[in-house]
């Protein structure tokens, strides 16, 4: 795709740190021993519209957060809701089989157009691969299942953001 500077998202500050944050997320953070290249976090880059550029950075341990970037977020919700944590451990515990589609990386660029970008988080360095929204390559089973555990933890956190909202509503009443 052209790298036009339409094809760029306009982000804020914070946006920009909090994802650098994650990324570089360090892995003895977690009490366990992690081999070189086993995956402890996954940070994806996911445009929801020309305007709207979404990370969804999840852990081993089930923690789930999404950043947008205009400087909003919806974090913590992995302490109250059991299905996230699930969703999220589920993919991250699962996410080893993507590693040899993936290249080391060392370069976080944002994506452009409707592309999503994959960094996959291990001891032994950052793995990153793409993900061209609405194809997924019938050759890369393991891609296109990825791509269907990450959904379900979006979709979780969406569900988690309904409760939300409607004991926020409850409570004002």
């Amino acid at each position: 795709m052209p790298n036009r500077s339409t094809d760029r998202y306009n982000v804020t500050q914070k946006y920009l740190m909090t994802r650098a944050q994650a990324i570089n997320f360090p892995a003895n953070f977690f009490n366990a021993n992690f081999k070189k290249d086993q995956v402890f976090g996954v940070v994806i880059d996911i445009p929801m519209s020309s305007e709207v550029l979404t990370t969804m950075v999840c852990f081993i341990n089930g923690a789930a957060n999404i950043y947008f970037n205009n400087g909003g977020e919806y974090t913590g919700a992995s302490m109250k809701y059991r299905n996230l944590v699930q969703a999220a451990h589920t993919l991250v515990a699962n996410s080893g089989d993507v590693l040899k589609d993936c290249e080391k990386t060392k370069k976080f660029d944002l994506p452009t157009g409707r592309t999503h970008n994959v960094f996959l988080l291990t001891k032994g360095g950052i793995y990153k691969t793409q993900i061209n929204s609405g194809y997924l390559p019938e050759d890369k089973p393991e891609l296109r299942s990825f791509y269907v555990l990450y959904q379900r933890v979006l979709s979780e956190i969406r569900s988690c953001q309904l409760k939300d909202d409607a004991e926020r509503r409850k409570a004002a009443k």
